[in-house]
């Protein structure tokens, strides 16, 4: 993430490349030290990655596809809050809050103290020509952005 957030492409890549390497050899996901470490957390960073780096269409292609079901909810949460992330950035607010409230119903205090969260509800608020849905009214409520 941090070459990403450089956008250091060419990093990012050999860094997942190496990362896929050694999940390969791990074999599964495993959450060893708690480290939630295997395919699955690459693939995640992948998606993370991609948008980061402004390849939107790359982490909306393949977030949807990632099955986080075997992993701890936090990194679960996570990868959500990245593909709402992704979907908020490429225009397409619907998809991104639907994606946030069915984290929200997985772990609510995952998602109403994570600062992505929080981020996306006020930039959706704030961004409203008209009167904001009574959803987005309720979910900016609840994630403590709206009175």
């Amino acid at each position: 993430m941090a070459a990403a957030r450089s956008n250091d492409a060419l990093t990012t890549r050999t860094f997942l490349a190496a990362a896929d390497q050694a999940a390969g050899r791990l074999g599964a996901d495993a959450n060893y030290l708690w480290t939630a470490f295997g395919p699955t957390n690459v693939a995640i960073h992948r998606v993370a990655t991609a948008a980061e780096l402004g390849d939107l269409q790359v982490a909306i292609d393949l977030g949807p596809r990632v099955d986080t079901a075997g992993l701890p909810m936090e990194r679960r949460v996570r990868h959500s809050l990245e593909v709402a992330r992704a979907y908020s950035a490429w225009n397409r607010v619907d998809d991104a809050q639907a994606v946030i409230l069915d984290a929200e119903q997985m772990a609510p205090e995952q998602v109403r103290h994570h600062f992505l969260s929080r981020q996306l509800a006020l930039t959706w608020i704030r961004r409203q020509r008209g009167k904001p849905s009574a959803e987005l009214v309720g979910l900016a409520q609840r994630l403590k952005v709206l009175d």
